[in-house]
Parts: structure tokens; C-alpha cells; sequence
């Protein structure tokens, strides 16, 4: 244990959007429970890139006894995440753990429906978590990805959601009534800047507080500064898709 300069995460203030998760090269910052949290002092370097990421001023530096700084530790630590092996800290959700579901499986036969399976009832869930707070910019199944953004309601409303839009796309979720609309804007911004979005599907519901999601989305795109198309998909409370623009 040596004394050394270290970050600090207050967890009343955190509300787990993960904006400084990507802000941290060698990984010492990661969402377990819905808080960020500090995985590991070796992790931690002390230069406190990650300052000034936080919208709620929850990440401070602090001078404490902890493990010294050991860099080829943190190397291997991030090189698991990119692979998408990201372990679980001790006492972490195992909910939270990012996962490729379609990683390995085998490829449809010819003439079968793209996807996990030709069985109708098969899940086409392709990635884990889907909630926009908990998927961090750089996960594996980002990666030059044809994105789908559905409000949360979606899903129920709609009984071909799988086959329609979910197949062979990454999917985060979110409310633009009850969740936090800005963050929702900055972790965006952040998947697209990082990942390479190739497209984006806004799939959100007739009733006017969810049309907020498409304007999430354009906000995003524009702080990102990406050339991303999107395609803006309406859907009634009927189970009906009432419009599907480009734009």
C-alpha cells in the first residue's frame, strides 16, 4: 500500500449513466449496481481523466492509502473488456455484464430467417444489458452496428418486435418521460462517437411524450458530429406501426 492520489465516486450523487466509464482508459471505472463504481485501485492511474466527466459532480480525487498503480494489470483488464469478457467485480450485479448473445452461434440454414433461429419463437436478443444508462460506449456489439433505440413500451405493444426490429441489431431502451433525457443525449453521443453507429432505428410509441426519444436521438448525432441516418418508426398503442420516416 503506498499514499497516493486516487479517484473518489460519491454514490448519492451518481446515477449510474456511465459517461465516465469511457473517459477511463485503463478501465477502473465500471457500472455495478446501477452506481459507478472504482473496480480496482490498480486500475486507477491517479491523472484523473475522468474529472469533469460526471454530470452530477459525484467523481472527486482524493490523497489515501491504496494499491499502487499497475499498468500491465490494467492492460490486461481492458484488453478483457474489448474482448467482451468484462469480469465481475466482487459483490458486482451479474445483471450488468456486457454480452454478446449472438457471439458463436452458428449461421442460419440458406433460405431460413436471419437471426439466433428459423423457430418463429426464438428470442432475436442479440446483446446485454439493453437499458441506455448500462451499456457502455465501447461494448463489443457496438461495433460499426446498425443500432435500434425502442422506447421501453414498445415491445409490449408491438408482437412482431423481434422479427420486425430487433433482428441481427444491437438494442438499448429507454423512457423519455421518466428517465433523464440529457443523459440519455450524452451517452449517445458517446456510443456513436466511439462505436461507429452505421444507423440508427428510433422505434417509439404514438402518444406525444415519446416522440422525445427521436429528439434524443438528433441531439445526440449533432453533439457527436456524426453523419448517421435515422430511421424514425411510430407505433400505436394498438400494436399498429402508423409510420416509419427516414430522415
Amino acid at each position: 500500500m503506498v499514499r497516493r492520489k486516487i479517484i473518489q465516486i460519491d454514490e448519492a450523487k451518481c446515477d449510474g449513466c456511465g459517461l465516465c466509464v469511457p473517459s477511463c482508459a485503463e478501465g477502473a471505472i465500471q457500472v455495478v449496481d446501477g452506481k459507478a463504481r472504482l473496480v480496482s485501485d490498480v486500475y486507477c492511474d491517479g491523472l484523473g481523466a475522468c474529472l469533469g466527466q460526471c454530470p452530477r459532480n459525484a467523481i472527486t480525487m482524493e490523497d489515501r492509502e491504496a494499491e499502487a498503480f499497475d499498468e500491465r494489470a490494467a492492460h490486461r483488464h481492458v484488453e478483457s473488456l474489448k474482448a467482451g469478457q468484462q469480469p465481475r467485480p466482487h459483490g458486482g450485479c451479474p445483471g450488468i455484464v456486457v454480452q454478446n448473445l449472438l457471439h458463436g452461434l452458428s449461421k442460419p440454414s440458406p433460405g431460413a430467417p436471419a437471426g439466433r433461429s428459423a423457430e418463429p419463437s426464438a428470442s432475436a436478443l442479440g446483446n446485454w444489458p439493453l437499458q441506455l444508462h448500462l451499456v457502455p460506449p465501447h461494448a463489443p456489439f457496438l461495433r460499426e452496428a446498425d443500432l435500434l433505440l425502442a422506447a421501453d413500451c414498445v415491445p409490449f405493444a408491438y408482437a412482431d418486435f423481434h422479427r420486425r426490429f430487433l433482428r441481427d441489431k444491437p438494442v438499448v431502451i429507454g423512457c423519455p418521460k421518466l428517465d433523464d433525457g440529457r443523459a440519455y443525449v450524452e451517452k449517445l453521443a458517446a456510443i456513436l462517437r466511439q462505436s461507429s453507429i452505421r444507423s440508427l432505428t428510433v422505434v417509439h410509441m404514438e402518444v406525444p411524450c415519446c416522440t422525445g426519444l427521436v429528439r434524443i436521438a438528433e441531439t445526440a448525432i449533432a453533439l457527436a458530429g456524426a453523419d448517421v441516418p435515422i430511421e424514425d418508426v411510430t407505433i400505436s398503442i394498438r400494436g399498429e406501426i402508423l409510420a416509419a420516416i427516414g430522415r
